[in-house]
């Protein structure tokens, strides 16, 4: 996977969270997954398609979810209601555009699905871009310290062939 595909993802997402929790946001070290594996219980999907092929996943907890959405709203919200669902994808909107742009201005194309958002326990997404795409997590660490939980922003992406 090439660094010039992760960079502007790790770049708006630490942007995008900033701005819209005004908390402090820490990106931890990046690391390699398997392209199958668990979620943690709310997990907003993008898919990637043209030049590339992929998908960015938004992973989180359902107590660091609640923790975005009463963020984002203004509001303190304590259910994965269907407001706190569409803040979700959302932010998954915000993040994907603006790495979206940037990687267009860098020549370039492709398209995105629109978020799918999955939430619940003991589920696992999975891949079939092959074995040997591994998928790059980059960790943010919402508030001082980690305090309010964190996302991770698990991206698969492959040049077409």
């Amino acid at each position: 996977m090439r660094v010039e595909y992760i960079n502007p993802f790790v770049e708006a997402a630490f942007n995008v969270l900033k701005e819209v929790l005004n908390t402090d946001v820490k990106r931890g070290d990046l690391f390699l997954k398997s392209t199958n594996m668990a979620i943690q219980g709310v997990a907003a999907l993008v898919g990637l398609a043209g030049d590339v092929e992929g998908r960015v996943l938004f992973d989180m907890t359902k107590e660091s979810a609640l923790f975005v959405v009463s963020a984002m709203n203004g509001e303190d919200f304590t259910a994965m209601d269907d407001m706190a669902k569409a803040t979700i994808q959302e932010l998954a909107n915000m993040i994907t555009a603006q790495a979206v742009t940037k990687l267009h201005d860098l020549g370039f194309k492709f398209d995105l699905t629109p978020p799918a958002l999955f939430t619940g326990d003991n589920m696992e997404v999975s891949s079939n871009l092959g074995k040997e795409v591994e998928a790059l997590i980059v960790p943010m660490q919402l508030g001082p310290g980690g305090k309010n939980g964190k996302i991770e922003i698990n991206v698969v992406i492959r040049e077409r062939s």
